[in-house]
Formats: C-alpha cells, structure tokens, sequence
C-alpha cells in the first residue's frame, strides 16, 4: 500500500537546529533520574524520564553511532507534541557503553560488547527499573540493536520505531571503519557521512557544523572508535518474510521504520521492510528530510509515532497533534492516494486505520484502562479520533491479490 500525506505550508512546526544548546537540554518537565546500570556484559548509562505505569510500556530509545541519548532524541522528545504523548508512557534512554557526556575513556584491552552482546544488556536496564515490556525507537546502530532485542525477546517488545535500520551485516562502512582505524581526525567525517545525506552536507552547513563539533568535542574519541568498529563488524540479523508453512526469522511486534527520502539509509531501510511481516510493518518515507528525521521533522515524527502507539491501542482519546490542527484549519487534504484507483476502491469506502499496517489485531487489556479491547478495522473507524484520516487502500485494483499482503508505504 501507499500513501501520500500532503502538508499544508507550516513553518513553526520544522524547527532547525541553531545552537547547540538544542540538541543537549531536554525541557525540564519531567521527573529524570540517571543511573549507570550493571548488566550481563558491563556497565550502561541510563536515563529514565518519568514512572513507570503498571503494565504499560516504557518508551525505549537507542542512538546511532557519534551520538547520545540526548543529540540523537532531545530535538524530538522537547517537541510539544511529543510531551503530550509522554505524558502517557515513561522514557528509558540508553546510552551505549562509554558514550554518553564526561564518559571515561575504557582501559587498555578493553574489549567493546558487539552489537548482540549490547542487545544481551537491554533486560538487565528492564529488570533495573521494573519495566516489564518496552516500545522502542532506535536510530541507525540503535535500531539495529533494537531489532536484536526483539527477535530475542518478543515478549518484552511490544512495537519498534526503527529509523536508518540496517539488518545487513555488509556496507561501505565495514570498508571505512578498517581503513581508518587509529585516524581519529577522519573519524567525524565518517560519521557525518553515515548519519546524514550529501545534499545536507552540503545545504545545511549549521546543522553539520553542530553536529560535527559534538562529535569532536563532547564524545570520547576512544570510546567512538570502540563503538564504531563494533557497528561495522555486526552480524546479518538473518531476518526474512513469512510464508506459509516456513518456519523464519522476523519481528513478532508492530514495527514502523522511518527513513528520510535523502537519507543515506533509504536501500537499507527498503531491504529491511522487504523481510518483514507485511501485516505487521509501515514503511513511512518523510519528504524533504535527511539522515536524522528526529532532528529535521520532529513534527512529522511525532505524529507518525503517535498514530502508531494509537494503533497499538493506547491513548484513543488524545488530542490533534499541532501539525494535524494546521492541517485542518487550512481545509488542505491530508491524504492523497498514489496512482489511479478505480472506482470500485474508492466506493467500497476507504478505511482509516493506524499506522501499524494491516493491523486488525483483537486483544484484551483489562489491565490498563486508557487501552481499548479490540483492534478490528470497525473498531478503528469508530476511535473519537476527528485527526486520524488517512486513508489506505490496496494499489492493485485487484482485491483478490489479498492472498500476497504488502506492507505499508507512506510518505509524509
């Protein structure tokens, strides 16, 4: 399926990145508390921003590669609608080993958990602070670990924003990492290249700039090259497509992947959603954004992620988010379909549903009171939920062609 949503001109709600400042303080609403964590394979530094609620999941994030909790996520967790949705869930940031402010350099022979072995570390921090299932949103190295702690332990993972993912072991940053080993003054241009799109690089020069001076100034040069290296030497995650009758790898849990349209990571990202459950993943492709969605759109961001928590049942009576509102108020359309549909689509009357895909799930949550019962697609139409409009229907003009499931395609 494919999607196109169409924005009204907006200018408040696509912050940049001016100062510094933006990216390294979160807006102090929340109740933070840090803790170095000791796991199975060392020490992690966490933050948790908020309580924990009963059997409701925690939002869980992971960075990339040159980054911490707070440059990769800050910009998108200080955005205001953003604050709503947390609000409803508490926030565990994870920062990788040695990564995150004033980290101590590791001591000679230290030897860096790989990517599984940092995925390994994840049910400690939850065992930590009582959390009991996550949602998580990883960005590049992050989204990969991510993914290895769900196909490890489904019954933890209760959906995944995966941004830049990259399930495959090989890449050009395999071949960089080697060749650079121990130039610690290329090591920023490494990285720019792989967090952001050349027509960033060369159009956006604040935003570089600030990020590139993080990377100098503020991460642990020992530590970066550790985490690096362990980045391009990971694993295949071995992940493939369901079929009937064989018995695969793939994620059991609501996955939406999120990439921008120049990213550096779009074949990645369209690998990846190529062998996952179609019923289960929404590919969401952000127009005019680069490499960190998060950073660049924060606005569209949020309310993808919102209607994907909606999806999963939570928060069904939320309010618009402030880009939807705009929207409305400019009497634009929200959602125009790709390519021509026949008439037949458009009468049988085109369903809104969640940003989890086919997603016409039944479950029971007496547990949690804001979660709603069930998940069937006459469920969603009637969630009170005057923003939730966009609408969806099959490219082919074939109904029958049910019997092989795409996943979902949006592009914002």
């Amino acid at each position: 399926m494919s999607v196109e949503v169409q924005d009204a001109h907006i200018a408040e709600v696509k912050p940049l990145v001016e100062k510094d400042e933006a990216i390294t303080h979160l807006l102090p609403d929340f109740d933070v508390q840090e803790q170095d964590v000791e796991t199975v394979h060392g020490s992690v530094h966490v933050t948790m921003c908020g309580t924990p609620r009963g059997n409701r999941p925690a939002i869980l994030t992971y960075h990339d590669i040159g980054l911490n909790h707070k440059t990769c996520f800050n910009p998108l967790f200080n955005f205001e609608d953003m604050q709503e949705i947390t609000q409803h869930f508490a926030v565990c940031h994870v920062d990788a080993p040695g990564q995150h402010d004033g980290a101590a350099s590791f001591p000679p022979g230290y030897m860096y958990p790989s990517m599984d072995q940092l995925a390994e570390m994840l049910p400690g921090i939850l065992k930590q602070f009582g959390l009991k299932s996550v949602i998580g949103m990883g960005t590049g190295a992050g989204a990969y670990i991510l993914t290895r702690f769900a196909l490890n332990y489904p019954d933890m993972t209760e959906g995944l924003v995966l941004i830049n993912v990259n399930p495959c072991a090989e890449g050009w940053m395999d071949w960089a990492a080697t060749k650079i080993s121990g130039w610690t003054h290329a090591m920023p241009d490494l990285i720019i290249s792989h967090l952001f799109g050349k027509d960033e690089i060369h159009n956006n020069q604040d935003l570089i700039n600030t990020y590139r001076r993080h990377i100098i100034n503020d991460m642990n040069q020992n530590n970066l090259h550790l985490f690096v290296n362990s980045y391009s030497s990971r694993r295949d995650l071995e992940i493939e497509r369901p079929m009937p009758g064989a018995n695969v790898v793939t994620l059991q849990c609501p996955t939406l992947l999120v990439v921008g349209d120049s990213s550096p990571a779009v074949d990645a990202v369209v690998d990846c959603n190529a062998k996952l459950d179609p019923t289960k993943t929404t590919l969401l492709k952000m127009a005019d954004c680069g490499g960190l969605p998060q950073v660049s759109q924060p606005a569209k961001l949020a309310e993808a992620f919102k209607y994907f928590v909606q999806g999963m049942g939570y928060m069904p009576s939320a309010s618009m988010t402030r880009l939807m509102r705009s929207r409305t108020a400019s009497g634009s359309s929200i959602a125009s379909l790709e390519g021509v549909r026949s008439r037949s689509h458009t009468g049988e009357g085109v369903r809104s549903r969640s940003h989890t895909g086919e997603g016409a799930r039944s479950r029971s949550h007496t547990s949690d009171g804001e979660r709603t019962k069930s998940h069937t697609g006459e469920d969603a139409r009637n969630r009170p939920h005057p923003d939730a409009r966009i609408e969806l229907t099959p490219n082919s003009a074939n109904n029958t062609e049910r019997s092989s499931p795409k996943s979902m395609e949006v592009s914002c």
